[in-house]
């Protein structure tokens, strides 16, 4: 172990955890869009005389995060934001594809075979955690330890856990 590693523990007890779930198939957070700001069908340009570019989130992006809003304030009820270090753990479940034979279902089914394609990890973390603020928290700036898994299951879904961790739960 490094410097600095000993305060590490990815199997410490929760306090007090905001628990929920997404239900439907998991979506990771898309790339921002940019668009250059039009009027009357020509680029509108700016001081430099370069063209206006408006940057915009991807409509399932938006929509996805939303649900993610609504599933995290049910489960604040009236809870205050969570404050200090954070820790938060997804659990992401996705469908198995139909095309597959029924051998390598069942071994998804088990855990044998594993998701390595899209979505992303890390952009279903973001994807979370940007839903997530304002609601379990002010900011995700307040992540300071995170785990993102992907398996297979029947229903897919994403399991959701934050919690305070060390000196800040305490």
């Amino acid at each position: 172990m490094g410097e600095g590693d000993a305060d590490l523990n990815f199997f410490e007890k929760k306090t007090d955890p905001v628990e929920f779930v997404i239900p439907g198939p998991p979506k990771g957070k898309a790339r921002h869009r940019s668009t250059p700001l039009m009027r009357n069908g020509k680029p509108v340009l700016g001081a430099t005389g370069r063209p206006v570019v408006i940057a915009h989130s991807d409509a399932k992006t938006v929509e996805y995060e939303n649900l993610v809003r609504l599933q995290a304030a049910q489960a604040m009820q009236e809870r205050e934001l969570l404050r200090g270090a954070l820790a938060m753990e997804v659990r992401v479940f996705l469908v198995i594809p139909m095309s597959w034979s029924k051998k390598k279902r069942a071994a998804a089914y088990a855990g044998v075979v594993r998701p390595t394609g899209k979505p992303d990890w890390d952009n279903l973390g973001k994807a979370i955690s940007d839903g997530c603020n304002g609601i379990v928290f002010t900011d995700d700036s307040a992540v300071t330890s995170a785990w993102v898994t992907k398996r297979y299951a029947a229903v897919p879904r994403v399991e959701v856990s934050i919690w305070q961790e060390g000196e800040s739960a305490r």
